[in-house]
């Protein structure tokens, strides 16, 4: 069942669900509707000089980035699923949820381990001439760490578990009897996996390589750190250095166009594809044994995107946390602590509870408006934070002023800006963010329960939000919970909202991660990035054991 098949509770009472379902997709959707506004009315037309000058390079990169992304984690995520679902090898029980956790650590944390690793200052350089007697970077050629393609291969370390997690199910939802007939009629190793095995998972690893895509188009702590410019990155220097907010707009409103191409691409991807299975529960999969050299090849493959995702990042961060330990009491780190705690703790919270009102309501109705508006409403998790950040903060600045100017006229004092400079503006864009998440996992609650219960709640007397309060709501608390704590991780990793959003003088560990590392000062951004990726190691974790019980 899904939220637009009701439930059978309708009654008299349940336009109110109706209205407040419609309210918060209206709000969830109004900072896209206010970026394609601006975009089309903009104070001052900068199209011809951003054709001119800026945009196809900013349009180019942001291209190579999403296509390079997008082979490389369809490769990795895609063939790591392969060897996990298909052969048995050392380690393989271990990695099988090892290749899980480069999800917990933000792209642009790798990014700074990565360029920490391979400087001319680290390690490996340091090695290399320490080994042949070199004495400057004029006696040897290194590759440039800070260029696109490394922007590329951390984009790809970070997002590849998406297409893992999607393909490593594809594949288990096969059946072995299929792969028995092609080894009967003489396939391989390689045609099972190319005729048999590849073509069946092709829709989860397009939808996964899509998702890839999306975040490496909303990304701007890698490329910002990488100095490479992109269309994200040309949002904050439109804005923030040319003053000029209609450009800013302008910019989002390609972004945006280049987002919903991407998800129709996908979904036209899959148009034609139809994939069924035998109404009889489908033969598992006998893995083979791999020995030897094979099996150790296997184990190498498996554990070098592993490596370079989470080990990495977690080694060089952990080494300066440890080499300078006074950074943890160091001043601000208590305070961004804190902001996060709020904003996150907050957003979380607002979001699941908006969302279960939401889908409850649709249930509830099924009236044609809050049905449609539904499925729209997850749009704003493919929106990047940057483009928010430009739909929520203009149209609320000059609500904030007007709200000032009364509030002054009517009492005589000045209140300031009360949405804008407050976490106000930060905590409606993690909302709207993230609200696909906690609508998806609501959903997907609801329709795990039988009609008959709160039918039968509602024959004893229950009002609609008694049938809520006392026969859902004990039954879906562990999936609320799950919701709760995917969007507060989320909240805590987002950059480019956050940057554009806060306040003068207002840090969140991430901007903290970010301002201290732009400035080659890991050593004060460690404590912080530490922080970041174990609520992300946490979040991760509880991931993998849902989708074990699930499994079970």
């Amino acid at each position: 069942m899904t939220a637009g098949s009701g439930t059978g509770l309708r009654t008299s009472g349940s336009g109110i669900w109706s209205v407040g379902a419609a309210l918060i997709a209206a709000v969830v959707l109004a900072p896209l509707v206010a970026v394609v506004w601006l975009a089309l009315n903009p104070t001052e037309n900068i199209w011809p000089h951003l054709i001119s000058t800026t945009l196809p390079r900013y349009f180019g990169n942001t291209a190579y980035l999403a296509v390079g992304v997008a082979v490389l984690t369809a490769a990795i995520g895609a063939g790591s699923a392969w060897l996990i679902s298909m052969y048995r090898f050392p380690f393989s029980g271990w990695l099988e949820w090892l290749l899980l956790l480069p999800l917990a650590i933000p792209a642009y944390v790798t990014a700074y381990a990565l360029v920490d690793f391979l400087d001319y200052s680290g390690p490996v350089q340091g090695a290399l001439r320490e080994a042949f007697g070199w004495t400057s970077a004029r006696d040897y050629w290194f590759p440039e760490v800070r260029s696109r393609w490394a922007a590329v291969l951390v984009l790809a370390a970070s997002l590849y578990p998406y297409v893992y997690l999607l393909a490593r199910s594809a594949f288990r939802e096969q059946s072995g009897g299929s792969y028995e007939v092609a080894r009967a009629l003489g396939a391989g190793p390689v045609g099972l996996f190319l005729r048999v095995g590849l073509p069946l998972a092709r829709p989860a690893i397009a939808a996964g390589a899509a998702i890839a895509m999306m975040e490496t188009v909303a990304d701007f702590g890698v490329v910002d750190y990488f100095g490479v410019q992109t269309l994200t990155t040309g949002i904050f220097t439109t804005w923030l250095e040319a003053g000029n907010a209609g450009g800013a707009a302008q910019i989002a409103g390609v972004v945006l166009t280049v987002i919903m191409v991407l998800l129709a691409l996908e979904k036209r991807s899959r148009r034609h594809s139809r994939y069924y299975q035998s109404a009889r529960q489908p033969r598992p999969i006998n893995r083979t044994e791999l020995r030897g050299a094979t099996g150790w090849v296997a184990t190498g493959l498996c554990l070098a995107p592993f490596t370079m995702g989470f080990v990495l990042p977690v080694s060089v961060i952990s080494a300066y946390a440890w080499a300078n330990p006074e950074a943890w009491f160091g001043p601000g780190l208590s305070r961004a602590l804190v902001h996060t705690l709020v904003t996150g703790g907050a957003a979380a919270v607002l979001t699941v509870l908006a969302a279960l009102f939401m889908v409850y309501g649709v249930r509830m109705t099924g009236r044609r408006l809050p049905r449609t508006l539904l499925p729209l409403t997850a749009v704003g998790y493919a929106a990047p934070g940057a483009v928010l950040a430009v739909g929520i903060l203009i149209p609320l600045a000059a609500i904030d002023h007007r709200l000032a100017d009364a509030i002054l006229a009517l009492t005589g004092t000045d209140p300031g800006l009360l949405l804008t400079g407050s976490a106000f503006a930060i905590i409606l864009a993690y909302v709207v963010r993230f609200f696909a998440l906690a609508q998806s996992a609501a959903d997907s609650a609801f329709g795990r329960i039988s009609p008959s219960l709160p039918m039968a709640a509602r024959s004893l007397g229950r009002t609609a939000g008694g049938a809520l309060r006392e026969v859902y709501m004990p039954l879906i608390r562990g999936s609320v919970a799950s919701a709760v704590l995917m969007v507060f991780v989320e909240s805590v990793k987002e950059l480019p909202a956050t940057m554009l959003l806060r306040p003068f003088n207002y840090e969140t560990l991430a901007t903290r991660v970010h301002e201290k590392a732009s400035l080659e000062n890991l050593g004060d951004a460690a404590p912080a990035a530490l922080l970041v990726m174990l609520v992300g190691l946490i979040a991760t974790m509880v991931l993998a054991r849902a989708n074990l019980t699930r499994r079970r």
